[in-house]
């Protein structure tokens, strides 16, 4: 273990049931959304195919998305949903990690795709009744596809003060819920070929707590946060009616292959590393055209993310879940044999990014 630096000791990811193949979503939006505006059938078609998804988790019947209210019809049923995900990857990611709930100091909470007062994460301590009262809470909005990193990095900061403390961070995302199918604009025809819905929890533990020295998990050796001026419209929701219509830039690619990488390579440089000295990547899947502007800023070997594409093909964007539910699969299923370190990124509304030095 890494005397002095905080750990992830386990995580859980949980998805709806119902998972719908990309070309069968394709044509269902082609059949509600189509042939309007810049909507037109061929645009849906090449966006959905461009995507580089092959399926995703979606809460509801695809039918029954077109017959949805407004906002507080949609956010009722977010809250519905993320309860149950996010409780069952509570649930999981404890059992996983051998951690009673009483033992958690520090629960933090995202959603980017619905808003409740008290937050996810009160609701489901109050509904579990087995987490201490004593239990700090931090729920956070607004971060997007950046909170799963954002919320890592601030959890391993808490960490560093309270070694002994175990806290956990959960991810939850029903993006199908955002999609809106009157929206005839391309930024709408490709958040709604790409996100997808679930949820991701993982547990954290300061160098002093007894679960730091059973040989498990990742250390966070450092994180930074950047902040991009002047990009605002980059990235983000405009709160209207119907609820959360999308804001997404095609600079999105450009920033990642320059600002972002510029960030990410003094990053590693601050630690004495280069970009071909990082043996495991934990990238969050924005998007193909930004996973390989990535690669070709920091002048890595095409190949070098794939990581990130198959999270991408497999469960599409998740916002700010994605990073988790690859640090999932990296603890509980295709771990890394070889020591090294790690970089863990995302990106998010602001823009901003959020880099976090991960060691094996």
């Amino acid at each position: 273990m890494d005397s002095g630096h905080s750990r992830i000791v386990a995580a859980d990811v949980r998805f709806p049931d119902r998972y719908e193949r990309q070309a069968d979503l394709a044509a269902w939006f082609q059949s509600v959304g189509g042939g309007k505006g810049e909507a037109t059938p061929e645009c849906i078609e090449r966006f959905f195919a461009r995507t580089g998804v092959e399926g995703r988790h979606i809460v509801l019947p695809k039918e029954t998305y077109a017959g949805l209210g407004g906002f507080g019809e949609r956010n009722a049923l977010w809250l519905k949903h993320a309860l149950v995900l996010g409780n069952a990857a509570v649930e999981g990611a404890l059992n996983r990690a051998g951690l009673d709930p009483s033992e958690v100091a520090l629960f933090v909470s995202h959603s980017v795709t619905g808003i409740a007062a008290p937050s996810l994460d009160a609701r489901i301590i109050a509904a579990r009744g087995d987490f201490a009262s004593s239990c700090r809470r931090l729920p956070l909005f607004g971060l997007g596809c950046v909170a799963g990193a954002a919320g890592i990095a601030r959890v391993s900061e808490y960490l560093r003060a309270n070694p002994t403390h175990a806290a956990i961070v959960l991810c939850v995302e029903i993006c199908s819920l955002t999609f809106q199918l009157s929206d005839t604009s391309i930024a709408n025809v490709i958040g709604s070929a790409l996100f997808g819905d679930g949820a991701a929890c993982v547990v954290m533990v300061g160098s002093k707590h007894r679960l730091a020295y059973a040989g498990n998990g990742v250390s966070v050796m450092d994180s930074r946060s950047v902040f991009f001026p002047g990009t605002e419209r980059t990235m983000g929701w405009d709160i209207v009616d119907n609820g959360f219509r999308i804001i997404l830039s095609g600079s999105v690619p450009e920033l990642a292959g320059g600002p972002f990488s510029t960030a990410a390579r003094q990053f590693l440089s601050d630690h004495r590393l280069a970009p071909s000295q990082i043996t495991h990547w934990v990238g969050h899947p924005g998007g193909p055209a930004v996973i390989n502007a990535i690669e070709d800023g920091l002048n890595l070997a095409r190949g070098t993310l794939d990581a990130s594409r198959r999270t991408l093909a497999r469960v599409g964007n998740l916002s700010s879940a994605s990073v988790l539910v690859m640090m999932e699969d990296m603890l509980h299923g295709n771990r890394p044999e070889a020591i090294g370190s790690g970089l863990l990124y995302a990106m998010g509304p602001g823009f901003c990014a959020e880099l976090v030095l991960l060691r094996w």
